[in-house]
């Protein structure tokens, strides 16, 4: 059986924050959060990492991030690109966004040949996460049986905007029955979400189970990833030509209720955090700073 292979999306433009979030430091050494991701990866058992990224900011990544991971992880660069698009589509005039976490799945194609496990990097997601989707990739290496980690949405809302989670249904058996992905969850209280730019408001309960974007799949995703991109594009590019995007939550629910693929909703004990704005990031130094200090990490992670 093939190592499952760890993909981190780190092409985000960062249009709320300000920047580079994937790039701005928040360990003591200049540690940033896919450095965390990455060493809990590689205690997990993952041996090899695919980082996506964009084109401009290779020389930047490959020397700030990269090269103190190369040597320790087999480190491989994929590129998502607007105009990496099915044959007879084009990038429409005046669009700068790229086309959202399926697209950059699929750039990372030539280096998955094998179970996988596909994070943001500007999300920290705990020591026991990677573990368990680890163990359960190594049991489920290939076919339609899918995976992610879980999150209660009362833990994954910021103080200071709005964010877009897949908000979940999960059976009894443990199993995905829907997600739905809502671009603009606020905290509340209650959170809540809306859908027509703040005119009215829909309650969440604080123990929604959310996706943070942490998924272990199969190839097979990849062929409905690139079987499907057409049909998104043809629907894109009629209503929303400048910002769609196509999103692995949404391609998600659509396998399920078609019934072409299972997803374990798998949980974790850690607590999520991450950046969305620059006022985000105090509160997450702290949290690093904390667990440095308790011994979960060394100061220094890559000495």
């Amino acid at each position: 059986m093939k190592k499952p292979v760890l993909v981190i999306m780190a092409a985000g433009m960062g249009s709320r924050y300000g920047g580079l979030k994937q790039m701005d430091p928040v360990g003591g050494f200049g540690q940033v959060i896919l450095d965390y991701s990455v060493y809990d990866a590689r205690r997990a058992g993952f041996e090899t990492v695919v980082f996506v990224i964009k084109d401009e900011i290779e020389a930047d990544f490959r020397e700030r991030i990269g090269a103190r991971i190369e040597g320790r992880m087999d480190v491989r660069y994929a590129f998502q690109r607007m105009d990496s698009l099915p044959a007879g589509y084009a990038v429409p005039a005046g669009r700068a966004k790229p086309w959202g976490t399926a697209q950059a799945a699929l750039a990372a194609r030539p280096f998955v040949d094998g179970p996988f496990a596909i994070i943001n990097a500007d999300d920290y997601y705990g020591q026991s996460a990677f573990r368990v989707i680890y163990d359960y990739l190594c049991a489920h290496p290939d076919g339609d049986e899918y995976a992610m980690v879980a999150y209660r949405l009362e833990n994954t809302v910021t103080d200071h905007g709005h964010v877009a989670r897949g908000v979940c249904q999960v059976g009894e058996d443990g199993y995905l029955t829907g997600i739905v992905e809502r671009t603009r969850i606020e905290k509340g209280p209650p959170p809540r979400f809306t859908e027509d730019g703040g005119q009215t408001w829909t309650a969440l309960s604080g123990g929604t189970m959310v996706s943070m974007n942490f998924w272990g799949f199969t190839p097979t995703l990849l062929d409905q990833a690139r079987a499907r991109f057409p049909g998104f594009l043809d629907q894109a590019l009629a209503e929303n030509p400048m910002k769609a995007e196509y999103l692995l939550p949404t391609l998600v629910g659509s396998l399920i209720s078609e019934g072409a693929a299972r997803v374990r909703a798998l949980s974790s004990g850690d607590k999520w955090y991450g950046v969305t704005y620059q006022e985000d990031k105090p509160a997450v130094a702290a949290a690093i700073a904390r667990m440095t200090e308790a011994g979960l990490y060394p100061g220094q992670l890559w000495p």
